[in-house]
């Protein structure tokens, strides 16, 4: 009977410790899921890491790891990928204007473009207007195109856009405007052998702003 005891309690002690053991487990980080089972040795198993701090501390670092067993076009498409517009433009303008001769800066960052207009006393307009740009370009996702202009007098339309968002009233056709305007100053080199000097591919027939080029070329 005294066995008995002794084994029921040395069970029951064990369990105990499993139990406190998977509750200290589950409380260690965001990578011990109950339902996200993670086995980092055997990558075609399910696992979905999340290592973020949700303190949100500007000094963390991001990452990310997962696989298509975890993800499929429908989870993806329902999350909206959220940018910065503000900080981005705030970036580009800080980092800009640590260029050599580059004074002043304007950035505005729509869903697409980023137009930027610079105050320079350059003696090689091309040349820094390549490196505003690629700079620029840095700092947004690739598929954004930059356009950049060293004429002051359009750093005033570019901040009028700051109160605006991109379902305004009539607000494609004024940036677009703005952009004819800026295309007369330079833009740099071409970004590659298929993009131009704005980052849109050459051979896009959809590219309206090469049309402008030729257009004004013509006049």
């Amino acid at each position: 009977m005294m066995k008995k005891t002794i084994m029921t309690l040395g069970l029951s002690s064990i369990i105990a410790l499993t139990g406190c053991s998977d509750k200290h487990e589950q409380g260690l980080g965001a990578k011990n899921h109950a339902n996200n089972p993670t086995n980092v040795n055997n990558p075609t198993q399910y696992y979905d890491e999340d290592y973020r701090n949700h303190d949100n501390k500007s000094d963390d670092f991001g990452f990310t790891r997962t696989n298509k067993t975890t993800t499929n076009r429908r989870n993806v498409s329902n999350k909206t990928a959220s940018i910065d517009r503000e900080q981005l433009s705030d970036v580009i303008s800080k980092l800009s204007v640590q260029i050599p001769s580059v004074n002043d800066v304007s950035t505005l960052v729509t869903d697409e473009e980023v137009l930027v207009v610079y105050d320079t006393d350059t003696k090689d307009r091309m040349d820094t207007a390549d490196q505003v740009k690629r700079t620029a370009m840095s700092v947004v996702p690739r598929y954004y195109h930059v356009y950049v202009s060293d004429d002051p007098a359009l750093a005033q339309n570019v901040e009028n856009f700051a109160t605006l968002k991109s379902g305004s009233r009539g607000i494609d056709y004024t940036i677009e405007q703005t952009i004819k305007s800026m295309l007369k100053s330079p833009q740099g080199y071409k970004m590659s052998d298929v993009e131009n000097e704005n980052g849109e591919m050459i051979n896009d027939n959809k590219d309206h702003h090469d049309n402008i080029r030729q257009k004004m070329s013509n006049l």
